[in-house]
């Protein structure tokens, strides 16, 4: 029988040379969780930092694993397929929080399936899962200019820092995007998408 565990992982690259980076808001989303759950990471098979507990949403007592991949953004999938296949957690019960450049900075929006997107991140976790069928919040960064030269100007952009005006709302953001992964856990994707995807 199949695990009754949900699985949340944010997506992020290890190392202090990207934190706080754009491409890291998954990292840090799943640091706001890990505070509000009190959850401490340990390691698994090197491939993840994770964290496991019992938390009451609506009423109800929801299992968990909360997963930080470190094997850097391209490979999330070798992180997150381990994490599922050793704990035998369906899709189904899959959230993974990533960083989204077809979003403004602020924006929210979850899906369950659909394409990668161009994430490099997604695409490996699809890749490793066999399906798509698990359930994503985006959290928007904005994007770079568009036009020539515009592929190194994304890597530097998603690498890059947030201004002060943004770094301000930061918080606010994240604790949202919280909210959205706890509302997928309580209510489903349905609902989640009604209450966050139209701000």
């Amino acid at each position: 029988m199949a695990s009754q565990f949900w699985l949340v992982a944010g997506l992020g690259n290890p190392g202090s040379k990207y934190k706080g980076t754009r491409h890291n808001m998954g990292f840090m989303c799943a640091d706001v969780l890990a505070e509000r759950w009190s959850v401490p990471f340990t390691d698994h098979k090197g491939l993840a930092q994770l964290g496991k507990g019992v938390m009451r949403l609506d009423g109800q007592a929801v299992k968990f694993f909360l997963a930080k991949p470190l094997t850097f953004m391209n490979d999330s999938g070798d992180a997150v397929s381990s994490i599922a296949s050793y704990y035998d957690i369906v899709p189904e019960r899959i959230v993974v929080i990533h960083d989204d450049m077809d979003l403004d900075f602020g924006r929210i929006k979850v899906k369950a399936g659909g394409s990668a997107g161009g994430h490099n991140g997604i695409r490996s976790i699809d890749r490793s899962l066999g399906t798509n069928a698990y359930a994503r919040v985006r959290l928007g960064v904005g994007h770079a200019q568009r036009g020539p030269g515009a592929h190194e100007r994304t890597v530097d952009w998603v690498l890059g820092r947030f201004s002060p005006a943004q770094r301000s709302l930061l918080d606010d953001f994240l604790a949202d995007g919280a909210d959205a992964v706890e509302t997928v856990m309580a209510q489903g994707v349905a609902q989640a998408q009604e209450r966050f995807n139209g701000r």
